[in-house]
């Protein structure tokens, strides 16, 4: 694996990030509209299942375009942190808080994608279903969040 990260970290893209405060300043700022847009999404749509947020509304009709939300924000988020990730490839893939954080972002994304659509789909899932699913999301993408705060702080 190092061979590969240390490939990927002399590419000209990975020295270009490197070498430019402001496109670093631009590729950070665009990862967190991505970010933004994501955890806003899981917000909404967890609320919404547990009962907080659009009570009168069926729990898809709120998942459907808080998804697409979400699909936009990590199409962004990975994009832009794929950018960041190469020149630092090597330090930020021994980083065990990075670690966390893309276990975190998988597991957030692999569990809204199965189990979140199909509870919000689900008109006979119990009321104490729907709060155990939104209670996951929520602990999930806010991990997600704090992990990714504490890269920042700590790297």
């Amino acid at each position: 694996m190092a061979p590969v990260l240390a490939w990927l970290e002399g590419t000209s893209v990975a020295l270009a990030v490197r070498d430019s405060l402001t496109l670093n300043a631009v590729l950070s700022a665009v990862h967190l509209v991505g970010f933004t847009l994501t955890t806003g999404g899981a917000l909404v749509a967890n609320l919404n299942l547990l009962g907080v947020l659009f009570r009168e509304r069926a729990a898809i009709e709120v998942t459907r375009p808080t998804s697409r939300g979400i699909a936009v924000g990590l199409s962004i988020s990975v994009l832009t942190g794929a950018l960041l990730f190469a020149p630092r490839a090597s330090a930020a893939a021994a980083n065990g808080t990075f670690q966390l954080k893309m276990l975190l972002l998988a597991s957030a994304v692999i569990f809204h994608a199965s189990v979140h659509q199909r509870v919000a789909r689900d008109d006979v899932a119990t009321p104490f279903m729907r709060r155990a699913t939104a209670g996951v999301g929520l602990l999930l993408w806010t991990g997600l969040a704090l992990a990714g705060c504490a890269f920042i702080l700590l790297e």
